[in-house]
Protein backbone atom coordinates (compact mmCIF):
# COMPACT_ATOMS: atom_id res chain seq x y z
CA UNK A 1 0.00 0.00 0.00
CA UNK A 2 1.33 3.73 -0.99
CA UNK A 3 2.52 5.82 1.52
CA UNK A 4 3.93 5.17 5.17
CA UNK A 5 0.77 6.28 6.87
CA UNK A 6 -1.97 5.93 5.04
CA UNK A 7 -4.22 3.15 5.38
CA UNK A 8 -1.53 0.35 6.61
CA UNK A 9 -2.66 -3.29 6.37
CA UNK A 10 -0.63 -6.51 6.77
CA UNK A 11 -0.38 -9.42 3.39
CA UNK A 12 -3.44 -10.72 4.96
CA UNK A 13 -5.32 -7.81 5.01
CA UNK A 14 -5.88 -7.41 8.51
CA UNK A 15 -5.58 -3.58 9.93
CA UNK A 16 -2.64 -2.08 11.89
CA UNK A 17 -4.03 0.67 13.50
CA UNK A 18 -1.47 3.43 14.27
CA UNK A 19 -0.63 4.34 17.85
CA UNK A 20 -1.74 7.45 17.31
CA UNK A 21 -4.96 6.91 17.11
CA UNK A 22 -6.02 5.89 20.62
CA UNK A 23 -3.53 8.81 21.73
CA UNK A 24 -6.56 10.75 24.00
CA UNK A 25 -7.86 14.14 22.38
CA UNK A 26 -6.42 17.80 23.22
CA UNK A 27 -8.41 19.36 25.83
CA UNK A 28 -10.05 21.89 23.96
CA UNK A 29 -10.67 19.49 20.64
CA UNK A 30 -12.43 17.01 23.57
CA UNK A 31 -14.51 19.98 24.80
CA UNK A 32 -15.43 21.09 21.34
CA UNK A 33 -16.04 17.68 20.51
CA UNK A 34 -18.52 17.63 23.61
CA UNK A 35 -20.22 20.70 22.72
CA UNK A 36 -20.95 19.43 19.01
CA UNK A 37 -22.03 15.63 20.45
CA UNK A 38 -24.31 17.21 22.58
CA UNK A 39 -26.07 19.21 19.82
CA UNK A 40 -26.49 16.13 17.55
CA UNK A 41 -27.51 13.67 20.44
CA UNK A 42 -30.40 16.09 21.41
CA UNK A 43 -32.34 15.59 17.84
CA UNK A 44 -32.76 12.01 18.79
CA UNK A 45 -35.13 10.67 20.85
CA UNK A 46 -33.02 7.92 21.69
CA UNK A 47 -29.42 9.33 22.01
CA UNK A 48 -27.35 5.98 20.63
CA UNK A 49 -29.78 6.92 17.31
CA UNK A 50 -27.35 9.19 16.98
CA UNK A 51 -24.22 6.73 16.52
CA UNK A 52 -23.89 7.39 12.65
CA UNK A 53 -23.99 11.52 13.00
CA UNK A 54 -21.20 10.83 15.72
CA UNK A 55 -19.11 8.73 13.62
CA UNK A 56 -18.97 11.51 10.68
CA UNK A 57 -18.10 14.04 13.44
CA UNK A 58 -15.02 12.38 14.92
CA UNK A 59 -13.99 12.18 11.19
CA UNK A 60 -14.28 15.68 10.66
CA UNK A 61 -12.26 15.89 13.61
CA UNK A 62 -9.79 12.93 13.18
CA UNK A 63 -9.95 12.10 9.36
CA UNK A 64 -11.03 8.77 10.09
CA UNK A 65 -12.30 6.68 12.84
CA UNK A 66 -9.58 6.65 15.60
CA UNK A 67 -9.28 4.68 18.66
CA UNK A 68 -10.00 7.66 20.65
CA UNK A 69 -13.32 8.35 18.66
CA UNK A 70 -14.21 5.03 18.69
CA UNK A 71 -13.82 5.54 22.62
CA UNK A 72 -15.67 9.22 22.61
CA UNK A 73 -18.84 7.79 20.97
CA UNK A 74 -19.14 4.83 23.35
CA UNK A 75 -18.72 7.12 26.43
CA UNK A 76 -21.36 9.62 24.98
CA UNK A 77 -24.47 7.20 23.69
CA UNK A 78 -23.73 4.44 26.52
CA UNK A 79 -22.72 1.70 24.03
CA UNK A 80 -20.23 -0.58 24.50
CA UNK A 81 -16.63 -0.21 22.14
CA UNK A 82 -17.73 -3.26 20.06
CA UNK A 83 -21.10 -1.81 19.37
CA UNK A 84 -19.84 1.33 18.07
CA UNK A 85 -16.77 -0.95 15.83
CA UNK A 86 -19.53 -2.79 14.53
CA UNK A 87 -21.53 0.01 12.88
CA UNK A 88 -18.07 1.87 11.77
CA UNK A 89 -16.84 -0.89 10.32
CA UNK A 90 -19.91 -2.06 8.50
CA UNK A 91 -20.66 1.42 6.31
CA UNK A 92 -18.14 1.89 3.73
CA UNK A 93 -17.95 5.82 4.67
CA UNK A 94 -16.46 5.19 7.65
CA UNK A 95 -12.59 4.81 7.75
CA UNK A 96 -10.68 2.94 10.01
CA UNK A 97 -7.57 4.06 8.53
CA UNK A 98 -6.56 7.51 7.57
CA UNK A 99 -8.22 8.61 4.53
CA UNK A 100 -6.90 11.54 2.05
CA UNK A 101 -7.88 14.92 1.63
CA UNK A 102 -10.06 13.80 -1.25
CA UNK A 103 -12.31 10.85 -1.96
CA UNK A 104 -12.27 10.22 -5.64
CA UNK A 105 -15.05 7.28 -6.22
CA UNK A 106 -14.79 5.98 -9.87
CA UNK A 107 -18.16 3.78 -11.01
CA UNK A 108 -17.38 0.74 -12.42
CA UNK A 109 -21.03 -0.63 -12.28
CA UNK A 110 -22.87 -1.76 -15.72
CA UNK A 111 -24.01 1.21 -17.34
CA UNK A 112 -20.78 3.14 -16.26
CA UNK A 113 -18.62 0.29 -16.65
CA UNK A 114 -19.72 -0.21 -20.53
CA UNK A 115 -19.31 3.79 -20.99
CA UNK A 116 -15.69 3.71 -19.92
CA UNK A 117 -15.30 3.73 -15.85
CA UNK A 118 -13.47 0.58 -16.08
CA UNK A 119 -11.24 2.05 -18.63
CA UNK A 120 -10.92 5.39 -16.25
CA UNK A 121 -10.06 3.39 -13.33
CA UNK A 122 -7.39 1.10 -15.01
CA UNK A 123 -5.55 4.76 -16.13
CA UNK A 124 -6.53 6.65 -13.09
CA UNK A 125 -5.28 3.52 -10.82
CA UNK A 126 -2.06 3.69 -13.18
CA UNK A 127 -1.65 7.13 -12.79
CA UNK A 128 -1.63 7.88 -9.24
CA UNK A 129 -0.11 4.50 -8.67
CA UNK A 130 -2.64 3.24 -6.12
CA UNK A 131 -5.78 0.73 -5.89
CA UNK A 132 -8.64 0.59 -4.44
CA UNK A 133 -9.08 1.98 -0.77
CA UNK A 134 -5.46 3.50 -1.07
CA UNK A 135 -3.93 6.38 -0.80
CA UNK A 136 -1.13 8.78 -2.22
CA UNK A 137 1.91 9.28 -0.66
CA UNK A 138 0.90 13.09 -0.13
CA UNK A 139 -2.26 11.75 2.19
CA UNK A 140 -4.10 14.17 -0.86
CA UNK A 141 -5.89 11.31 -2.60
CA UNK A 142 -7.55 7.98 -1.82
CA UNK A 143 -8.82 6.53 -4.91
CA UNK A 144 -12.08 4.01 -4.15
CA UNK A 145 -14.06 1.77 -6.96
CA UNK A 146 -17.23 2.19 -6.54
CA UNK A 147 -20.55 -0.10 -7.25
CA UNK A 148 -22.58 3.06 -8.26
CA UNK A 149 -22.70 6.95 -8.10
CA UNK A 150 -26.12 7.06 -8.42
CA UNK A 151 -26.07 9.28 -11.53
CA UNK A 152 -26.43 6.15 -14.48
CA UNK A 153 -28.23 9.04 -16.95
CA UNK A 154 -24.38 11.01 -16.73
CA UNK A 155 -22.22 7.51 -17.24
CA UNK A 156 -19.42 7.70 -16.67
CA UNK A 157 -19.41 9.10 -13.19
CA UNK A 158 -16.67 9.95 -11.11
CA UNK A 159 -17.28 11.44 -7.41
CA UNK A 160 -14.90 13.50 -5.31
CA UNK A 161 -15.92 13.59 -1.83
CA UNK A 162 -19.25 12.90 -2.95
CA UNK A 163 -19.96 15.05 -5.80
CA UNK A 164 -20.57 14.95 -9.40
CA UNK A 165 -18.32 14.70 -12.34
CA UNK A 166 -20.41 13.56 -15.22
CA UNK A 167 -19.14 12.10 -18.50
CA UNK A 168 -15.67 11.58 -17.40
CA UNK A 169 -13.11 10.26 -19.38
CA UNK A 170 -9.73 8.99 -18.45
CA UNK A 171 -7.95 12.60 -19.52
CA UNK A 172 -10.59 14.25 -17.62
CA UNK A 173 -10.44 12.26 -14.55
CA UNK A 174 -6.61 12.46 -14.50
CA UNK A 175 -6.59 15.80 -14.59
CA UNK A 176 -8.84 16.31 -11.74
CA UNK A 177 -6.78 14.26 -9.35
CA UNK A 178 -4.15 16.50 -10.38
CA UNK A 179 -6.02 19.43 -9.50
CA UNK A 180 -7.06 18.04 -6.49
CA UNK A 181 -3.34 17.32 -5.54
CA UNK A 182 -2.10 20.51 -6.25
CA UNK A 183 -5.03 22.59 -4.14
CA UNK A 184 -7.16 23.66 -7.26
CA UNK A 185 -10.54 24.86 -6.77
CA UNK A 186 -12.64 21.89 -8.01
CA UNK A 187 -15.54 22.77 -9.18
CA UNK A 188 -18.32 19.38 -9.55
CA UNK A 189 -20.73 19.46 -12.86
CA UNK A 190 -23.18 19.85 -10.34
CA UNK A 191 -23.69 21.31 -6.99
CA UNK A 192 -21.14 23.64 -4.67
CA UNK A 193 -18.96 25.59 -6.50
CA UNK A 194 -15.73 23.65 -5.14
CA UNK A 195 -14.81 20.28 -3.51
CA UNK A 196 -14.90 20.71 -0.30
CA UNK A 197 -12.12 18.47 2.12
CA UNK A 198 -12.99 15.15 3.46
CA UNK A 199 -13.06 16.55 7.08
CA UNK A 200 -15.51 19.69 5.94
CA UNK A 201 -17.55 16.99 4.32
CA UNK A 202 -17.78 14.96 7.37
CA UNK A 203 -18.98 17.85 9.39
CA UNK A 204 -21.54 18.37 6.82
CA UNK A 205 -22.63 14.61 7.20
CA UNK A 206 -22.89 15.04 10.74
CA UNK A 207 -25.32 17.52 10.50
CA UNK A 208 -23.81 21.02 10.70
CA UNK A 209 -24.59 22.91 7.72
CA UNK A 210 -22.08 24.69 5.57
CA UNK A 211 -24.33 26.80 3.70
CA UNK A 212 -23.52 25.25 0.26
CA UNK A 213 -26.91 22.74 0.25
CA UNK A 214 -28.82 24.76 -2.94
CA UNK A 215 -25.63 26.06 -4.27
CA UNK A 216 -25.17 24.88 -8.28
CA UNK A 217 -27.44 23.25 -9.97
CA UNK A 218 -29.16 19.91 -8.60
CA UNK A 219 -30.31 17.67 -11.31
CA UNK A 220 -29.40 18.25 -14.45
CA UNK A 221 -31.46 18.31 -17.92
CA UNK A 222 -30.82 14.19 -18.40
CA UNK A 223 -32.14 13.64 -15.10
CA UNK A 224 -34.72 15.90 -16.28
CA UNK A 225 -35.61 14.49 -19.69
CA UNK A 226 -38.78 12.71 -18.46
CA UNK A 227 -39.95 15.34 -16.97
CA UNK A 228 -39.62 17.54 -19.50
CA UNK A 229 -41.61 15.44 -22.06
CA UNK A 230 -43.99 14.28 -20.07
CA UNK A 231 -44.91 18.22 -19.77
CA UNK A 232 -44.88 18.83 -23.42
CA UNK A 233 -46.70 15.33 -23.95
CA UNK A 234 -49.27 16.01 -21.44
CA UNK A 235 -48.70 13.06 -19.51
CA UNK A 236 -50.40 12.70 -15.99
CA UNK A 237 -49.37 9.36 -13.29
CA UNK A 238 -53.54 7.72 -13.40
CA UNK A 239 -55.39 7.74 -10.89
CA UNK A 240 -54.84 4.31 -9.55
CA UNK A 241 -56.40 4.55 -6.09
CA UNK A 242 -59.56 3.08 -6.33
CA UNK A 243 -57.86 0.28 -9.04
CA UNK A 244 -56.06 -0.53 -5.93
CA UNK A 245 -58.58 -1.12 -3.69
CA UNK A 246 -60.04 -3.23 -5.99
CA UNK A 247 -57.47 -5.32 -6.41
CA UNK A 248 -55.89 -5.04 -3.42
CA UNK A 249 -55.56 -9.24 -2.42
CA UNK A 250 -57.16 -9.82 0.96
CA UNK A 251 -55.23 -11.56 3.89
CA UNK A 252 -55.63 -15.29 3.94
CA UNK A 253 -54.86 -15.15 7.64
CA UNK A 254 -55.33 -12.94 10.66
CA UNK A 255 -52.81 -14.86 13.08
CA UNK A 256 -49.90 -13.40 14.25
CA UNK A 257 -47.59 -14.84 17.37
CA UNK A 258 -48.66 -13.71 20.49
CA UNK A 259 -46.52 -10.48 21.90
CA UNK A 260 -46.00 -9.93 17.99
CA UNK A 261 -47.18 -6.48 15.98
CA UNK A 262 -47.41 -6.40 12.33
CA UNK A 263 -45.17 -4.00 10.46
CA UNK A 264 -47.59 -1.37 10.19
CA UNK A 265 -48.35 -1.14 14.21
CA UNK A 266 -44.96 -2.08 15.44
CA UNK A 267 -44.49 -0.14 18.99
CA UNK A 268 -41.33 2.47 19.19
CA UNK A 269 -39.19 2.11 21.75
CA UNK A 270 -39.46 5.03 24.60
CA UNK A 271 -36.56 7.83 24.87
CA UNK A 272 -33.57 6.17 25.54
CA UNK A 273 -35.15 2.57 26.27
CA UNK A 274 -32.74 0.01 25.20
CA UNK A 275 -33.66 -3.34 23.47
CA UNK A 276 -35.38 -5.90 25.76
CA UNK A 277 -36.09 -3.17 28.59
CA UNK A 278 -39.71 -3.72 30.02
CA UNK A 279 -40.37 -5.84 27.14
CA UNK A 280 -42.45 -9.48 27.88
CA UNK A 281 -41.04 -13.11 27.44
CA UNK A 282 -39.96 -13.61 24.48
CA UNK A 283 -43.19 -14.90 22.20
CA UNK A 284 -43.11 -18.11 20.17
CA UNK A 285 -44.38 -19.26 17.28
CA UNK A 286 -47.03 -20.61 17.92
CA UNK A 287 -50.89 -19.92 19.18
CA UNK A 288 -52.25 -21.04 22.64
CA UNK A 289 -54.01 -23.90 20.95
CA UNK A 290 -51.03 -25.19 19.67
CA UNK A 291 -49.06 -27.94 21.64
CA UNK A 292 -45.65 -26.51 19.80
CA UNK A 293 -44.05 -29.63 19.70
CA UNK A 294 -42.92 -29.93 16.27
CA UNK A 295 -44.63 -33.27 15.72
CA UNK A 296 -46.06 -31.95 12.48
CA UNK A 297 -43.45 -30.58 11.30
CA UNK A 298 -41.81 -31.57 7.97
Amino acid sequence: MAGDNFGMQTAAGHLTVAAESKEPYAADVLAQLHEDAAQVVARYPQKRSALLPLLHLVQSVDGYVTGRGIDFCAEVLDLTTAEVSGVATFYTQYKRHPNGEYTVGVCTNTLCAIMGGDQIWDEVSEHLGIGHDETTPDGKITLERVECNAACDYAPVVMANWEFFDNQTPESTKQLVDDLREGKDVRPTRGPARVCTFKQVSRVLAGFHDGLADEGVGAGPASLEGLRLAKQNDWTAPDGGASREEHQPEATSDRTAPGLSGSTDSPANAPDEKPGEGSVAPATLFDADDKGDGKDAK
